[in-house]
């Protein structure tokens, strides 16, 4: 559905950033993005800084309401603007359960307590610096739970219901990073991320979301 409200996404290229632009073109809004990126100063201006003290992205702003965090962005969005999205959206409290149940479990275990620690410590050892021990332990226990969401998986679409949803918004996320920084994914999990993003929608959003987009 289109929206008559000005949604503006801040920020582009990182998984969490990814994350709230393929909702919103999975929901089909109509919205602009703001393509700063962390830690190149832009997230430090005068004007961002008034917008989101946190000076993090991504950031959402609707009309006068404005919000941080990925996951609050996305859940905000197909809230408000999914009932007609291709996003699937829980029809019960169970349902509601399950899809938090996962969303909480991958943002808690693989985006957080490993992937992050990754990110930081051999991605940015300049900011963050190095922690070789920290970086083999993040390595182990990402592999560790992508080892038994293959498991899950198995004879599976989805993640839930058979049905495209949020949970698989961030589990492809961070499949991704993950293999960015030479985890390996086990095969099931290669061909489950393989098959979701060829849709069209994921392929709009990764473009949008390169710091060359404007």
């Amino acid at each position: 559905m289109n929206n008559d409200s000005r949604i503006v996404l801040w920020g582009v290229g990182t998984s969490r950033t990814l994350r709230p632009i393929w909702v919103a073109e999975e929901l089909g809004l109509t919205y602009e993005v703001n393509p700063i990126g962390p830690r190149t100063g832009e997230t430090q201006t005068k004007e961002y800084s008034k917008l989101n003290p946190k000076l993090k992205v991504p950031f959402c702003e609707d009309g006068d309401f404005k919000l941080s965090e990925s996951l609050a962005i996305c859940r905000y969005l197909i809230s408000v603007y999914g009932s007609n999205s291709t996003l699937m959206k829980p029809q019960s409290s169970e349902d509601s359960a399950k899809e938090d149940e996962w969303l909480s479990y991958i943002y808690g275990e693989l985006d957080e307590t490993s992937l992050y620690v990754v990110r930081r410590h051999q991605g940015l050892p300049d900011v963050y610096g190095e922690a070789p021990v920290a970086v083999d332990a993040a390595r182990s226990y990402a592999m560790k739970h992508i080892e038994v969401i293959e498991a899950y998986l198995k004879g599976r679409t989805y993640l839930l219901a058979e049905s495209f949803g949020l949970a698989d918004i961030f589990l492809v996320t961070c499949l991704n990073w993950a293999e960015s920084y030479g985890i390996p994914l086990p095969d099931g999990l290669t061909s489950y991320r393989d098959r979701i993003i060829q849709r069209d929608r994921y392929k709009t959003a990764i473009i949008k979301n390169q710091k060359s987009w404007s």
